[in-house]
């Protein structure tokens, strides 16, 4: 005959998982806005919008600590095993990364604080909101495959971390070009290609979203099964 008492202990450890799950869904779509936002008003140099970003991210950092004070609390009391020990540890290296992907959304904000006018060509702020578009596709597919544990979906986002990486550097020879065709054009496209980086490293926070979730479903390092041929990303 079952315990309810057990039966309870075990309920409520589901909702503890169930909640971290949620919790890091909850701050996923934190960031996500944060770094929309950030790209607006970068692209509109609206100034009040950027200030209401860059402030907006303690909101960001308050939930990674939150986190963090859950999952270590639920190692502590719970003393979890295998899958249940493989969830917590994620849920702690994506949360993790989520923080920093809101840091930077944080210095798109303060950057666009320095850029006084849209001097530069349109075409290279609209460069700098392709990139952000890319990147906050690849962090949104990350998160997903962290919720589904879908490891299919975790290894397409590192397959497609390379045009994160080709439109940056794309950009980065665009905005040479531009600086050295007008010097007064160097100071605008300094901040935009410091913008741009940012957003590359956004995308690099992703495939480390990626790389937790292929951990939390199959147990295995993505980039060392990558390396031993038992997965592929071509």
């Amino acid at each position: 005959m079952a315990n309810p008492d057990n039966e309870h202990i075990v309920t409520s450890y589901e909702d503890e998982l169930t909640s971290l799950t949620r919790a890091i869904s909850e701050m996923g779509g934190m960031v996500e806005v944060a770094i929309t936002n950030a790209t607006q008003a970068l692209v509109r140099v609206d100034h009040e919008l950027a200030k209401q970003t860059a402030n907006s991210d303690k909101r960001v950092d308050d939930m990674q600590r939150m986190i963090d004070e859950q999952a270590v609390s639920m190692i502590a009391r719970r003393q979890p095993m295998a899958g249940d020990l493989r969830h917590i540890v994620s849920a702690i290296h994506v949360a993790n990364d989520l923080e920093r992907i809101g840091d930077i959304a944080k210095n798109l904000a303060r950057r666009t604080l320095h850029i006084d006018s849209q001097r530069v060509s349109k075409q290279l702020y609209n460069g700098v909101r392709h990139m952000s578009d890319l990147s906050l596709q690849q962090v949104k597919r990350a998160l997903d495959a962290f919720t589904a544990r879908d490891s299919k979906i975790a290894i397409d986002v590192c397959r497609r971390d390379d045009e994160v990486d080709s439109l940056y550097i794309s950009l980065f020879r665009e905005f040479l070009t531009y600086m050295m065709e007008d010097p007064r054009n160097i100071t605008d496209c300094t901040h935009l290609l410091f913008c741009a980086k940012n957003l590359e490293r956004a995308g690099d926070h992703a495939t480390n979203i990626a790389e937790a979730a292929y951990y939390l479903e199959t147990g295995g390092n993505l980039y060392n099964d990558i390396e031993s041929g038992k997965v592929s990303l071509g």
